[in-house]
């Protein structure tokens, strides 16, 4: 296995065509089907989880979600099998909880699935011609039943449990509508379809027999146990202005309430297949999912319609039609909305809807701010941000910016960030976009057209292109590394263009079949492209001819990269290898392993190489590469991989598909170190934006301040107006509490008189209360003495009765004792008598009892048992009759103590009846004390109010003195709006000033443009030394070889001599061969012709040497002065930029020291106007002063001071308001002014209190 490993980062894509492709985990994150996984995502958080599809996966079709969202059951095709997968949701990560892929029946794949109330049991269906119903007890493996759905290979849409019902199941499909009922280890039919048979896409179960149906006509059925109930069309109607509106016709009733279920989507592409032209025209019903106030449908092109219940009927009718918004970066903005709704789910709250597009786009509506906003046309919004609805053509990224750049063929150009995962610009176009590159700087991109090359600018909120090239059918384009140099392909021609003059400035031919890959090596001198005919080509730019090439007519190339140091060019095509190119020759080819690469790319570092398959899946290799099976696979997508990416930190692996997903990965090796480049500079956040933009800005900005200065005007004019009416109002309150003053005099008289009333029947009602109070103490009295006399009596009765039963008891034990006596003396006689004869009799029977003794001892045990049982009985009934009798003797003992305390209680009773008598007499004497002091409280009162009304006719006065300081300060408000004007004219000049100082930071920015050319002018000349440089490394390699050629005579020499002296006694034979070896290697002209040539070949080389030392010594001298000049200018540069923001903060300052003079003097007019008189607090505090007492007069005196102090409110609320009317927004008054105070410190005190 490989150390390089690649961890999914986040996917820019859906697949609408998976069954039931939106599911809620819980209220915040959702899971859809992206490439070939499956993605958890949250909403609020914008963080994404993956659910991996099984390895070796060609395709995901159904997903299904259990009702308790633990389980999620995916269905696929693995290695042209079938496959379902069960997840476990709530372990982190999810793990597969059971894989079902070994069947006892033919299958060729599952459609669709549905897990049953309790999560113990899946349903499945498969598709024609087999078209079985299968009845999984999943945990097991365990198929419970099967059925077959169909014969005649209609398709079979959507399977469902009831929601409370695990053995009722509901099938529908083309022409089929089946409910089925398990039991006894079978599938039972249930309902017979009647009428014609409908196209029956979508159901949702309404209770436990009631389920809603929808057609690809248009029409909702509801069926009752396989009954039809209820049946409504959706008809669309062209108005005038081309636009269909929906018309729901109730056509028969009894509908219920719907709980919230989701709805599986259909297989698109069999219901389009169905679907005839006729057909077309009506809103076909995609989608249906239940909620708690109704149901929710698709209704054709980009509708769904709401559906409620009317109150006290079963009847729904349509509430709310929501519809997808209008797209206004399409080409065709009418048409943009014109999509499928394929699936719709309700979150477990009911506070979202969520809607998936047969073109890919997920959108969401917030339920709760729909019922808000009624009345107003409902739209969906997107949920993340506009997706790409098919194949991904074009990938690039850039240095500067966290950048990516896709083309698709739906017509669409995308820029996503990859930091903040989300979609920076999008814009669509009329034609199909085939390749796309990304600048360096990450501001222009260029994008080839089925009829044209465009350059464009990347702005703030637009892709607008500035330059088209006649380049038809442009399959690929790039950008150089450095950015001055992109090339364009154009069939089997390589067209390359300067960014500078926008010129083509070579044409490279060669290919003679269509070239599908080019790239730039690291210092952009060369270009390297692949093509279908089989060529890798080397392309030099300063000649514009190729420099190596390696031809394999068996191949179709698909892709090619080179190494970083450029002497390794690495190429995949359709003969299932990798190979490594160099010097026109295939080094090494690294087995594919049953598969074709489709796209391949190497990191910056060389250390790491990613290959893209044609089943979708990536390939994470280490570099140098192995024969062995040494690379890590990631089942990424589900089509063929077309571009990959490597970002210039090689932190990021993008990758695109022809399923129209784009991945992010991010890259490191297995000991966690990560395989980054240090970055010298941050992500630039600059952006373009063009002159007319800020113009229009800048005519927006004056037409608001007209606007607003009309607005200041208006409002006075509404101020004024709002002061007479307030005027007027104060005169009309005033007067009415004039006449509720007078009401309330009347009313106190009144109340006098009836308090005198009152105090008549009380003094009548006290009389006949103590009348009635000592009856009722006599009556009380004589009972109690009866009562007590009774006790009395019945007490002398029980002690008697006492006496009498303890003289018996006695009298009785005395008899006793006498008996017993008498009987005892009788018993000795007789047994005295009999003893003689039992002596005799006693030695008969010795012998008897000495053989009966052991019978005799058994038998006393059990006698002595019986009789040790015996007594015990006797003994505790005897105690427990003595127990008795002694507890009969404490309750009479109980009882008499009762009645002495009752006796004693009444005689305290008695007591505390005449203490109340003498309490009541003191209290009646207290109460006429008090009856006089309130008529002393009446005279004060009437007092008091009389002074009242002369405080009242003195705050009337004070009220007509502060309108006359009130039109003073207004003559103030016009002083200081004409300063306010003075000190905007001050301001104008700094304005210029600021204006003047950005056009010599835009000089600036020209100089510094000026220094970056010199600099890239600088890297040219470095270039042309490195190659210079690189003919002296081949020079020195072939002097190299020279040498070692010479090395090789010299070792032959010296064998030759060794045989030579082989014949040292032979000396002729020796002579004969000394004169070979003179004639074989000794030649007097070569020996003097190659001295020569070695002295003159070392003195060029060192004169070369040292001219080239001297050349880059010069040339470090430049770099030096040109970085001290580049660094001087940019300190400049940045103390004139410090310098213009310390006058920028400066001016800010002090606007901002105006304005809070401003807010003081309006705060010192707000305390002026607000101004109370002192009389009020001193009325306050007399009338706190006068309540002496507070039983009766608090009340007359809270509610004429409540009055009162009502009327104060309501006229200090008026002026808070006139006051809040004058704050007319750019009120600015004069700094510096002290304002003359309308009242003392006590009252501004008070007022803000």
């Amino acid at each position: 296995m490989s150390t390089v490993v690649a961890l999914s980062q986040h996917a820019f894509g859906l697949r609408s065509h998976v069954s039931n492709n939106i599911c809620f985990f819980d209220e915040q994150i959702i899971i859809f089907p992206s490439g070939n996984y499956c993605v958890k995502y949250n909403i609020d958080q914008k963080w994404q989880k993956f659910i991996p599809g099984s390895d070796k996966s060609q395709a995901m079709l159904a997903l299904s979600i259990s009702p308790n969202r633990r389980y999620l059951a995916m269905s696929e095709i693995v290695q042209e099998k079938p496959t379902i997968t069960i997840y476990e949701l709530s372990s982190i990560p999810c793990r597969k909880r059971k894989i079902l892929n070994n069947f006892e029946f033919p299958v060729q794949k599952f459609t669709c699935m549905a897990f049953s109330p309790d999560s113990k049991y899946l349903l499945t269906q498969t598709s024609p011609p087999e078209s079985n119903l299968v009845y999984w007890l999943w945990e097991k493996q365990k198929i419970m039943a099967m059925i077959r759905t169909d014969t005649q290979n209609n398709h079979v849409y959507q399977v469902s449990f009831s929601p409370h019902d695990n053995t009722q199941v509901c099938v529908t499909g083309n022409g089929m509508f089946k409910l089925l009922r398990f039991a006894e280890g079978t599938l039972k039919h249930t309902n017979f379809q009647r009428g014609e048979p409908q196209n029956y896409l979508a159901h949702a179960w309404v209770s436990d027999d009631k389920i809603i149906v929808g057609t690809d006509t248009g029409r909702l059925f509801l069926f009752e146990s396989g009954d039809l109930r209820w049946e409504a069309s959706i008809m669309v109607q062209e108005s005038i202005s081309d636009t269909k509106n929906l018309e729901v016709i109730q056509e028969s009733e009894s509908l219920i309430e719907f709980p919230p279920l989701s709805s599986p989507v259909p297989s698109y592409e069999q219901v389009m297949i169905t679907a005839s032209d006729s057909q077309l025209a009506m809103p076909q019903v995609f989608a249906i999912a239940v909620y708690s106030k109704g149901f929710a449908c698709s209704a054709g092109l980009g509708r769904v319609l709401l559906f409620e219940k009317i109150e006290d009927k079963d009847v729904y009718h349509e509430t709310r039609e929501i519809r997808i918004p209008v797209d206004l970066q399409s080409n065709d903005s009418s048409q943009s909305d014109k999509q499928d709704i394929l699936c719709l789910c309700f979150s477990p709250s009911e506070e979202m809807l969520i809607a998936s597009t047969s073109k890919n786009q997920l959108y969401s509506i917030t339920m709760s701010l729909m019922e808000i906003s009624k009345g107003e046309p409902a739209h969906f919004d997107y949920l993340m941000y506009p997706l790409h609805s098919s194949s991904i053509t074009g990938l690039d990224t850039c240095i500067r910016k966290p950048l990516i750049a896709t083309c698709s063929l739906d017509r669409s150009v995308r820029i996503w960030n990859y930091e903040s995962n989300s979609l920076e610009l999008y814009k669509e176009y009329q034609e199909e976009a085939y390749a796309v590159s990304l600048h360096p700087s990450g501001h222009f991109i260029v994008v080839g057209f089925a009829d044209k090359l465009c350059l464009m600018n990347l702005l703030i909120d637009d892709i607008r292109p500035f330059k088209e090239y006649s380049v038809r059918g442009c399959r690929e384009c790039a950008f150089s590394n450095g950015g001055h140099l992109f090339a364009a392909v154009n069939g089997n021609v390589i067209h390359v263009f300067t960014t500078t003059s926008l010129e083509n400035i070579s044409n490279l031919k060669g290919h003679t079949g269509k070239i599908r890959s080019v790239v730039w090596n690291a210092d952009d001198s060369r270009l390297i492209s692949c093509g279908t005919d089989g060529a890798v080509y080397e392309w030099s730019l300063s000649s514009g001819k190729r420099e190596t090439e390696c031809v394999l007519k068996s191949c179709s190339y698909n892709c090619v990269t080179i190494s970083p140091d450029a002497k390794i060019i690495f190429a995949v095509g359709s003969d299932h290898t990798l190979k490594e190119i160099a010097d026109s020759s295939i080094l090494r080819e690294i087995p594919a392993f049953d598969v074709i690469y489709t796209a391949i790319v190497i990191s910056h570092s060389g250390r790491m190489l990613f290959v893209g398959t044609s089943v979708g899946t990536i390939r994470a290799m280490k570099y140098p590469l192995s024969m062995q099976k040494e690379f890590n696979d990631y089942q990424a997508h589900a089509g063929p991989v077309t571009k990959m990416s490597l970002t210039f930190d090689d932190q990021f692996l993008l990758t695109v598909s022809e399923d129209g997903c784009l991945f992010t990965w991010r890259v490191f090796d297995k000991d966690g170190r990560g395989i980054k480049r240090e970055r010298e500079v941050g992500f630039a956040e600059e952006v373009l934006v063009t002159k007319t933009d800020m113009e229009e800005k800048a005519q927006v900005m004056l037409e608001l301040k007209t606007r607003v200065e009309e607005l200041k005007m208006e409002n006075e004019y509404q101020l004024r107006l709002k002061d007479m009416n307030y005027s007027e109002k104060i005169k009309e309150l005033a007067d009415k509490f004039m006449q509720e003053m007078e009401s309330l005099k009347t009313k106190n008289q009144v109340l006098k008189t009836e308090k005198e009333k009152q105090d008549i029947s009380h003094r009548e009602r006290m009389d006949e209360l103590l009348d009635k109070q000592s009856r009722e103490l006599q009556d009380m009295e004589c009972c109690n003495n009866q009562k007590l006399l009774l006790e009395y009596e019945k007490y002398q009765e029980l002690q008697l009765k006492s006496q009498r039963m303890q003289e018996e008891y006695e009298k009785q034990l005395r008899d006793n004792d006498e008996t017993k006596s008498q009987a005892l003396e009788e018993l000795t006689e007789f047994y005295e008598a009999k003893l003689q004869e039992k002596t005799n009799l006693l030695e008969e029977a010795q012998e008897d009892v000495r053989q009966q003794l052991r019978e005799f001892e058994e038998t006393k045990k059990q006698i002595e048992e019986d009789e040790d049982r015996e007594i015990q009985d006797i003994k505790t009934k005897y105690e427990k009759k003595l127990r008795e009798e002694k507890e009969s003797n404490l309750r009479l003992k109980g009882e008499t103590g009762i009645m002495r305390k009752k006796f004693s209680s009444l005689q305290k009773e008695i007591e505390e009846r005449a203490n109340d008598i003498e309490v009541l007499k003191g209290e009646q004497v207290k109460l006429q004390g008090v009856i006089k002091s309130l008529e002393k409280d009446i005279l004060s009162l009437k007092r008091e109010i009389q002074e009242r009304d002369e405080t009242i006719q003195d705050k009337e006065k004070r009220i007509y003195d502060l309108k006359k300081k009130n039109q003073e300060l207004e003559k103030f408000k016009f002083v200081l709006d004409y300063k306010i004007k003075e000190l905007k004219k001050q301001i104008e000049p700094r304005e210029k000033e600021i204006k003047v100082m950005k056009e010599q930071i835009q000089e600036m920015e020209a100089e510094l443009e000026r220094f970056h050319k010199q600099n890239s002018q600088l890297e040219l000349n470095i270039t042309e030394l490195w190659q210079k440089l690189r003919a002296t490394d081949q020079e020195m390699r072939r002097e190299r070889q020279k040498e070692r050629d010479l090395e090789a005579l010299v070792k032959r020499f010296k064998t030759d001599l060794h045989n030579c002296v082989a014949y040292i006694q032979e000396p002729r034979q020796l002579k004969e061969k000394v004169r070979g070896l003179f004639e074989k290697y000794v030649q007097r002209a070569d020996m003097v012709e190659i001295a020569g040539l070695n002295t003159d070949l070392q003195q060029e080389y060192a004169r070369q040497r040292e001219h080239l030392e001297r050349n880059l010594a010069t040339l470090k001298k430049k770099v030096v002065k040109e970085s001290e000049l580049h660094r001087t200018d940019y300190v400049r540069i940045m103390q004139e930029n410090v310098s213009l923001i310390k006058e920028i903060n400066e001016l800010r300052r002090e606007l901002k020291l105006t304005r809070s003079q401003v807010y003081d003097l309006k705060a010192v007019l707000k305390v002026m106007k607000k101004g109370q008189p002192q009389e009020s607090s001193e009325t306050v505090s007399t009338t706190n002063v006068l309540g002496i007492t507070p039983t009766m007069r608090l009340n007359d005196q809270e509610e004429t001071g409540r009055i009162i102090e009502m009327q104060r409110l309501e006229i200090q609320r008026l002026r808070d308001q006139i006051q809040e009317q004058e704050q007319v927004p750019g009120f600015h008054p004069i700094t510096g002014i002290r304002l003359p105070s309308l009242g003392s410190e006590e009252d501004f005190e008070v007022q803000i209190k």
